[in-house]
């Protein structure tokens, strides 16, 4: 059995005197330049900081009162890949407090290596360098259960209702569009993953249960997938199109209202913030384009009882679920999941599925 939960994120800093290290911590060993650092670290430095610590000590907070609603008597901790709580810090003290087997549940819904594979690295190497041993276990990647698809499609409902003045928004068919937007990863990362996929199927049942809900149900938004955030050397291929070129693309088309749904990410921190609602809606200001940008899920009650659910799935008091027709994703990814490896590092053989 399980006996401690831990949330484990990407992690921010939470000052601006905690900009930098945090930057040069997140890019070491992709030799991105102090120049490149120093114009990133303005956007942090505009806000104080980024919000996203303080995000995940609410979703701790929720999930713990969720956690024990739910009669499930596991302690919560929380530990970050880039930024204090470090990841090796928490597990040291769930060591100490007596934790031997936990489960870990990453804030990335979709699988890549810079999503899965890497929080995966970093929880064992934490785990090999406490004792008393630990083990920690990561819940499966929850791309299409509905305690995600469905708090987002609630979220692009509401946006759409205000974009369209509460109208049908099929009618508006040829100047409405839906961007579905998530982190562009390299090409090469991209093509031994299943991030691309998952993407567009999430943002497929999402436009689908937006459709049935709306007026004139039946008849699915039209939509598209696009990426933002890409970093390093223009020279690497990169998931395309970018968010702005497709608005720039979209707006020579005629369209002029857009909901931008930010699909790759489960809370506005740093890159939701700048990306999106600062420079993705500047272009869109600039092309005529009505843009409205959708929540999303934070601490949506749907989303903290996915969180509740997948715990329960692997403690064997609850069935899994999950929309479309892939199913749901295994427990333990082996190399159906990210097997791209950077260079110099070795990608860990795949683990039996273990026991619950």
């Amino acid at each position: 059995m399980f006996d401690a939960v831990v949330v484990v994120s990407f992690g921010g800093p939470e000052t601006s005197e905690d900009v930098m290290p945090f930057l040069r911590q997140v890019t070491r060993g992709r030799d991105v330049g102090e120049e490149r650092l120093a114009s990133v670290a303005e956007h942090y430095y505009a806000r104080g900081g980024s919000p996203i610590n303080e995000q995940n000590r609410l979703l701790v907070q929720k999930r713990k009162s969720a956690l024990a609603n739910e009669g499930v008597n596991l302690p919560v901790y929380w530990g970050n890949r880039n930024w204090h709580p470090f990841i090796a810090d928490t597990a040291a003290k769930m060591s100490s407090d007596g934790a031997k087997r936990a489960l870990a549940f990453v804030t990335s819904a979709f699988g890549s290596y810079s999503g899965c594979r890497q929080y995966g690295e970093d929880i064992a190497s934490a785990c090999s360098a406490v004792k008393p041993p630990l083990e920690i276990q990561k819940l499966r990647l929850f791309y299409n259960h509905p305690g995600f698809i469905q708090p987002m499609a609630e979220g692009v409902r509401s946006a759409l209702g205000e974009l369209t003045d509460g109208r049908n928004a099929t009618g508006d068919a040829l100047t409405l569009r839906l961007l579905f937007s998530a982190h562009s990863i390299p090409a090469s990362m991209a093509a031994t993953a299943p991030y691309e996929a998952q993407l567009r199927e999430a943002s497929a049942l999402i436009a689908e249960r937006v459709g049935r809900s709306s007026a004139g149900a039946g008849e699915t938004p039209s939509w598209d997938l696009v990426f933002q955030s890409r970093s390093g050397s223009p020279r690497i291929p990169w998931l395309e199109p970018d968010v702005n070129d497709h608005l720039r693309s979209l707006a020579a088309r005629g369209v002029n209202k857009v909901v931008l749904v930010p699909l790759g990410f489960v809370s506005d921190h740093m890159e939701v913030i700048q990306d999106l609602d600062c420079e993705a809606a500047e272009c869109a200001a600039e092309l005529g384009i009505r843009l409205i940008r959708s929540p999303t899920v934070g601490v949506h009650p749907a989303f903290v009882n996915m969180i509740t659910e997948l715990i329960k799935e692997r403690l064997g008091t609850a069935e899994r679920r999950w929309l479309g027709d892939s199913g749901p994703w295994p427990d333990v990814c082996g190399d159906a999941c990210c097997a791209y490896s950077p260079p110099g590092r070795r990608t860990p053989p795949a683990r039996p599925d273990p026991p619950a």
